[in-house]
């Protein structure tokens, strides 16, 4: 039996296991726990070890909040990461960094939707890390940093750059990949000063446009220690067991509606706490930052899916129920303002509220997040290339569609997960096949050379890759949403002023 494959970082020697032919390490700490001395505070370097550290088992995830959690395993070693090469004693080959998603309160590396074998199998040596998530990462406390959670994927792409040769890739080849709230995280990193020169390339799928203002943040904090009856302080929720802390997360962001005329937008996402706009880790949205000339671009590659609010319909259990009034609300709290309520309408003449409704939570959450992410990236000088998946996807009935999250396990070719079941049914069939074939191989050609294979996305052309059952190329599909939205980026959510206020 042939040994092991074995690696010596700059903290020291891993052993990992032989998996389908290739060298997986798991459960590598990149930052130390970040519990006791160090709660809340920004990621510290891990200590080095003496002898060979086992590198077999994932680490345990972060506390998880929301109704969609993640078993987060035992221990407090939040901090780590997992390398998956074809070939430890290779040089030179390309580096995929994977941030996994879960609207800023759950998931986890361990995910077997993000099993890496197809990828790693196609040549990348691809890197999937765990980070802060929930109030450890991203509640506004005083004394503690803001945005702990993107300090600790800027930790570990820092990691990726001193240690990455030594399994056979190379630092100067780094593309960062997420969806949903790991796109988002993506968009954060494209413009965060700490972040520069640690990664060359993007993929980012579902881009969220949720981040929120210090005012309502720190509302929001406040209201979560005073369930626990304790002040919105570091010092103070250090007392606080993590998982009671997430437990609590969980409860607020269920009863978001009765803070409804405080918290506005907010509230109707269902999730309490987001990335804050805090001027420090993040002093702006990364729209104005790409389009104001204060980031450069980058070569990204970026896309949402044409149903995104879909699976939330489905998972809430209110599919086929939505009413005029809902489409209302939903149209006054998230279309652009003045009138994009009436824009909505007009470009929509015919559709049931059902429709409008799914129509504006698609463009506000992810679709326009996305498309404007890649606008602004080719003004600041990057190259973007757009897709949009329209493949609907058989399970429950048909009832999905072409659903948020449906592109992940297409990505990653693994339709055999739980989650990959969930979204897909049991027996993909032929044109989901040729749709995941062709999105994996987009990624790798793109993470390899910086072309994922269609012509890349310009203002007076806007040619997206449409993939369906046979996919194309044409101008950007949702060009009534795309109008609608022009000039106008995610605004960061912030508190309702009350009637008469200045």
């Amino acid at each position: 039996m042939p040994a092991q494959p074995s690696v010596r970082t700059t903290d020291g020697m891993l052993e990992g296991r032989w998996r389908q032919g290739h060298a997986v390490f798991r459960g590598i700490p990149y930052a130390r726990p970040p519990v006791g001395a160090l709660r809340f505070a920004a990621p510290v370097p891990p200590r080095p070890w003496e002898g060979t550290r086992p590198a077999a088992e994932f680490g345990p995830a972060a506390p998880q909040s929301g109704p969609v959690r993640t078993d987060p395993g035992e221990g407090t070693d939040w901090l780590t990461l997992n390398v998956s090469t074809p070939d430890p004693g290779a040089a030179g080959l390309p580096v995929l960094v994977w941030i996994h998603g879960g609207a800023y309160i759950a998931g986890a590396s361990s995910d077997p939707m993000y099993d890496p074998a197809v990828l790693t199998g196609a040549g990348l040596v691809v890197v999937s890390i765990n980070y802060r998530i929930g109030a450890e990462g991203f509640a506004l406390l005083e004394g503690a940093p803001a945005n702990r959670g993107f300090l600790d994927q800027i930790a570990a792409l820092q990691w990726v750059q001193r240690n990455i040769a030594s399994f056979g890739g190379d630092p100067g080849r780094v593309t960062v990949a997420g969806q949903s709230a790991g796109a988002g995280s993506i968009a954060a990193l494209l413009t965060m000063e700490p972040s520069r020169g640690l990664f060359r390339r993007a993929v980012a799928h579902s881009v969220p446009g949720n981040y929120c203002t210090p005012a309502l943040a720190g509302q929001v904090a406040a209201a979560l220690a005073d369930r626990l009856g304790t002040a919105p302080t570091a010092a103070a929720l250090a007392g606080v067991e993590p998982r009671r802390l997430a437990g609590e997360l969980t409860s607020l962001s269920a009863g978001l509606s009765g803070h409804r005329p405080r918290w506005g937008r907010l509230a109707r996402t269902g999730v309490a706490i987001c990335p804050v706009v805090d001027g420090e880790v993040l002093p702006e949205t990364p729209w104005p930052a790409l389009t104001g000339g204060r980031a450069g671009g980058a070569e990204l590659l970026v896309g949402h899916t044409r149903d995104e609010f879909r699976l939330f319909s489905v998972l809430s259990g209110r599919l086929g129920s939505f009413t005029e009034e809902d489409a209302r609300t939903a149209l006054d709290l998230f279309a652009p303002a003045p009138d994009g309520a009436e824009a909505y309408r007009a470009a929509h003449p015919q559709a049931t509220p059902e429709e409008l409704l799914e129509a504006v939570y698609s463009d506000a959450l992810f679709r326009m997040p996305s498309l404007q992410l890649a606008e602004a990236n080719a003004a600041a000088g990057g190259t973007s290339f757009v897709f949009d998946l329209q493949l609907p996807s058989p399970a429950f009935g048909g009832a999905l569609g072409a659903c948020h999250s449906l592109d992940v396990p297409l990505a990653f070719g693994t339709p055999d997960s739980p989650a990959g079941r969930g979204l897909l049914g049991n027996r993909p069939g032929p044109e989901a096949v040729a749709v995941s074939r062709e999105l994996q191989q987009a990624w790798v050609r793109f993470v390899t050379t910086g072309d994922a294979g269609w012509p890349a996305y310009r203002p007076d052309q806007r040619l997206t890759r449409v993939l369906d059952t046979e996919s194309r190329t044409v101008p950007y599909p949702e060009e009534a949403s795309r109008r609608i939205w022009e000039g106008r980026p995610p605004a960061p959510f912030d508190l309702v002023q009350p009637a008469g206020s200045r």
